[in-house]
């Protein structure tokens, strides 16, 4: 699995707004997002269509933020709502996280982060979920320098695949 280099030292944090995502930002998450999966050694399947459906349908299913700066989208945040009903607590999953890799290290991140904070607060959830690939320490690193505490699975999850008439297949 190919991974980005993260050797170098933190920069000063890029200029830019960290805001909701419109459509117009649709083309760019998306190539973010076939970044992000070949970085990972597999292949997006995602188009514009689906994005448009969860992000901007009368009731969106998924929440993106976008870091945009003077030459376009740095990076981004998806965010995908969750609770812990047994608790009664409403939480946020962090579901993707990217920076484009020359801005990894700046600060960029931690400033995404603090975003999907925000806008979880917004929806009065009570927590905040991230993860990461079990090698990317530097990020492991900034979660737990944020507040985060790793999470021990809570057990064996299974998934069935539904056809359009919902039937499993």
């Amino acid at each position: 699995m190919p991974k980005a280099d993260l050797s170098h030292e933190p920069t000063s944090i890029p200029a830019g707004s960290i805001r909701k995502a419109g459509r117009a930002d649709l083309p760019g998450i998306l190539h973010m997002i076939q970044e992000l999966a070949a970085h990972h050694g597999d292949e997006a399947t995602v188009g514009l269509a689906e994005l448009e459906r969860d992000l901007f349908a009368i009731r969106p299913w998924l929440t993106a933020l976008v870091a945009d700066g003077d030459s376009g989208l740095m990076g981004y945040a998806i965010l995908c709502p969750t609770a812990r009903v047994h608790f009664g607590q409403r939480g946020m999953d962090v579901q993707h996280l990217f920076v484009k890799p020359p801005l990894r290290g700046t600060g960029l991140g931690q400033r995404l982060v603090d975003a999907a904070m925000d806008e979880a607060r917004a929806h009065a959830c009570s927590y905040l979920a991230i993860g990461t690939h079990p090698d990317n320490t530097r990020a492991q690193k900034l979660y737990v320098r944020l507040g985060f505490e790793p999470v021990a699975p809570s057990g064996t999850r299974f998934r069935l695949t539904l056809t359009s008439q919902g039937q499993a297949r």
